[in-house]
């Protein structure tokens, strides 16, 4: 026979107390609303001993909150997503919330199925790194009243609560430590995106580029294509551009691809082909030669983008002003750009 759930009714009429009293002590307001310890200490170890479980869906009714946040992002399996993911969750949790991930594969169809998804299970906010045309989706997010914080990316037309790092100064100074090492022919292999991220990384790099006179030499790949199309295409840039003596990639996922063209057209690092990356990756520190990267500041970003919704869950819509959250990167240098001459000697 099936065991009937126990209930916070049933807890108050074995313990002959009021069902009040037993939802303050469960809610943790003993000491609030003056419950003695002794008391406090009997109904929870009834608890225990009967295995009650709160209903947490009538709970979420009652206070119009699920404790629940959903963060969606391009690829649980990309090193820098998941360690945000890490981060995120950690302090969600330290603030008694419960996290939701999915992974968009950066296509808005997924986006927005998962977006509707949770929003139908009540989340209690989202926080968002988004596709492109996803704009009609944010926006009736935030006519919603629903909690939401943009974070890598962002559409510059739409205001929201956002967390980024500053792109375009990163790749502008990655491209000028590889012009202050003497590399003078510099291509930039990247993702064919109008998305924020990448184009202020696209920027930076040009205006390095244009600032030192410079031929610029530029890939853009299909996102959706990158495993089966980007070394070949790297492999195609180096031998159809033999004066090309530096990569800077605009992600690390592309590093690792331009890494292995580089070994397959027998190239060497620093030698024959300077290399920076834009995100970091654990496994450049122990590459030999290790490889320079520009690394995003991703405790600061999420610790930023945590605190961002939690404001807006915690006051109205009428006490706050969106912000904008700018996170200055930080340069990682390796052996993959050092000074060829230094190299050589």
């Amino acid at each position: 026979m099936k065991k009937k759930r126990v209930s916070i009714k049933d807890i108050a009429a074995q313990l002959n107390i009021s069902i009040t009293t037993v939802s303050f002590i469960l809610n943790g307001k003993s000491k609030e609303v003056g419950i003695s310890t002794a008391l406090t200490e009997k109904v929870l170890k009834h608890v225990e001993e009967t295995g009650y479980k709160p209903n947490l869906l009538a709970k979420s009714l009652r206070t119009g909150k699920t404790k629940i946040i959903c963060l969606l992002i391009e690829n649980i399996a990309d090193p820098f997503f998941a360690t945000v993911a890490g981060y995120v969750e950690e302090l969600f949790n330290q603030r008694g919330y419960k996290i939701i991930f999915g992974s968009t594969k950066n296509q808005a169809a997924k986006t927005r199925e998962l977006i509707d998804l949770f929003r139908d299970r009540h989340v209690d906010g989202f926080i968002i790194a988004p596709s492109e045309k996803l704009e009609a989706d944010i926006t009736n997010l935030l006519n919603e009243s629903i909690p939401l914080v943009l974070f890598d990316r962002y559409y510059k037309e739409i205001e929201t609560d956002r967390v980024t790092t500053d792109n375009y100064e990163g790749a502008y100074n990655a491209v000028k430590l590889l012009i202050d090492q003497d590399y003078r022919n510099i291509a930039l292999i990247t993702i064919d995106s109008e998305q924020t991220q990448m184009h202020d990384r696209l920027l930076g790099y040009e205006k390095a580029i244009s600032e030192y006179g410079l031929k610029p030499y530029t890939v853009k790949m299909n996102y959706q294509k990158v495993e089966q199309t980007a070394v070949e295409e790297i492999t195609q840039l180096l031998t159809q551009n033999p004066d090309i003596d530096a990569l800077f990639f605009g992600t690390n996922y592309l590093t690792l691809k331009g890494l292995q063209a580089i070994e397959e057209l027998n190239l060497s690092v620093p030698g024959d082909i300077g290399v920076i990356s834009f995100d970091d990756h654990d496994v450049f520190k122990l590459l030999k030669p290790n490889i320079t990267a520009v690394a995003q500041p991703i405790a600061k970003m999420s610790e930023e983008m945590v605190n961002l919704l939690l404001e807006q869950i915690d006051v109205t819509k009428a006490e706050r002003t969106k912000r904008q959250v700018v996170v200055p990167s930080t340069m990682h240098v390796r052996d993959s750009s050092i000074k060829k001459i230094n190299h050589n000697a």
